[in-house]
């Protein structure tokens, strides 16, 4: 049997590849490049797939937001400098076993290994062994939860992850940055740290200028000047700056951030009940936002994304935070659930859960009511709304190549679950009654109203004498 050389085909890293690359050799476990556009990030990472098959057996994953989306731009792609495709340049065929085109798979000859081009969207539902090797490309656009899904695996057996992407704006991705560089990969000092790496066209030099202006043109006639040259930025110079294009309430949350109305501290305030508002589907399909109404304004204070199908485990979930208040959820939780003539409004009220159902309204009333509701709402400083945010970021428009414009539709991916959820959110706050707990030695409740003021059940002879009570005191 003829011997194969890994890489393949004398591959050998580019000059501004050759740290990163050398970090891995290292024994660098952890990776993140924020390499602009064509600058070989998922060449340079097939290849690591390759090797490592061969040094340690096990799973590996190249993943990238969507399944399909890793179909056209890994398993299917044509290198068009050789005109091969990009996969065969890596995994010469004369190593690989058999292929299964339907599950983008590939079992190794002579070696107990796999590989898989695979989507963040369903992460949670692959199956087979663990992988023991992952690149996670476009990490900027993939869902942050199936980092912290896989990271403890990956813990656990000593395997290597690597995040490829180019910036989009300040989200998950740039704040992985931010602390990874301040525990940085050193092979003697540091050998479980960080290899971090912005890589701009200033610094490899591997696009000519001539062809970014070209870019550029292109993306003002389809686009406009003003993100064109945003597009540009990120795309060549890696800037973070800018909300992701197409996004449909980016900019408001920026604005949001700004305000400091997004990322600071505040207490649960235990007199008010705590509602939530639901996208109902499959356990990653179903998101739950969980809010208060306190003096006419949207409290968001939670976010939970169950990681079983068990309706019940969600309501037990919920119970265990002390989130009692209505669930906001959409007509079709009147289907009957597989199988059964019972509803999952049925299965709620068994589980003592104060279901209400959201009027129907078209898309487009549901983002004006989530964008509405960014425009008042806070968002208190919690790991888990963090990601929710990060969810509310990513939601965005398709682009019609055709047409030239974005459609009035959007991108059917993890992110567009979360922001399902948000526009019920959005369309139930003002509904929501909260009561107060009657402070000691008043009479009667105080009670939210749909407008968000808070009346008192009082009478004014009450309200009145309640008054010369506490001067009284005062005295």
């Amino acid at each position: 049997m003829p011997t194969i050389r890994l890489p393949a085909h004398n591959w050998q890293p580019r000059w501004y590849q050759r740290p990163a690359w050398n970090a891995w050799e290292q024994g660098c476990k952890r990776q993140l490049l924020f390499w602009h556009r064509r600058a070989g990030k998922d060449d340079v990472n097939l290849n690591m797939h390759a090797v490592s098959a061969y040094e340690r057996p096990g799973t590996y994953w190249h993943m990238l937001p969507e399944a399909a989306q890793a179909r056209k731009a890994i398993w299917n792609a044509i290198n068009p400098h050789t005109g091969k495709r990009r996969l065969f340049e890596a995994f010469p065929p004369s190593i690989i076993a058999n292929m299964n085109d339907h599950e983008m798979f590939i079992r190794f000859k002579d070696v107990d290994s796999t590989f898989q081009v695979v989507g963040s969207d369903n992460y949670n539902s692959l199956v087979g062994s663990p992988p023991v090797g992952i690149t996670f490309s476009e990490w900027a656009l993939a869902n942050p939860a199936a980092w912290a899904y896989l990271s403890p695996i990956l813990a656990e057996n000593g395997g290597w992850a690597s995040f490829i992407t180019t910036p989009r704006g300040s989200n998950h991705a740039k704040g992985m940055l931010d602390v990874a560089k301040k525990d940085a990969f050193d092979p003697v000092s540091n050998p479980l740290g960080w290899f971090t790496e912005v890589l701009s066209v200033d610094d490899t030099k591997a696009i000519s200028a001539e062809a970014i202006e070209r870019q550029r043109r292109e993306y003002t006639g389809l686009f406009g000047k003003e993100v064109a040259d945003l597009l540009i930025e990120q795309e060549f110079y890696c800037s973070f700056s800018g909300a992701l294009i197409g996004s449909y309430w980016g900019a408001e949350i920026a604005r949001a951030e700004r305000a400091l109305r997004i990322g600071t501290p505040f207490d649960i305030d235990p007199r008010y009940s705590v509602h939530t508002a639901w996208d109902l589907g499959k356990a990653s399909n179903n998101p739950i936002w969980c809010f208060q109404v306190i003096d006419g304004v949207p409290l968001i204070v939670d976010f939970y994304v169950p990681d079983s199908e068990d309706l019940g485990d969600w309501c037990k979930w919920l119970d265990e935070q002390g989130y009692h208040g209505n669930d906001y959820v959409p007509h079709d939780i009147l289907h009957p659930q597989w199988g059964t003539k019972r509803t999952r409004l049925d299965t709620l009220k068994d589980h003592g859960r104060k279901p209400k159902m959201v009027g129907m309204v078209s898309l487009a009333e549901g983002n004006n009511a989530g964008l509405q509701t960014i425009k008042v709402a806070r968002f208190r400083k919690a790991e888990r709304v963090d990601d929710g945010i990060e969810g509310l970021k990513a939601y965005r428009r398709e682009y019609d190549d055709d047409k030239k414009t974005f459609r009035d539709i959007p991108v059917k991916n993890w992110a567009e679950h979360y922001a399902s959820a948000f526009r019920y959110l959005g369309l139930a706050w003002r509904q929501a009654v909260a009561e107060v707990k009657k402070p000691e030695g008043d009479k009667g409740a105080y009670v939210a109203q749909a407008d968000g003021t808070i009346r008192s059940q009082q009478t004014v002879k009450e309200a009145v004498d309640a008054m010369i009570r506490r001067r009284r005191a005062g005295r």
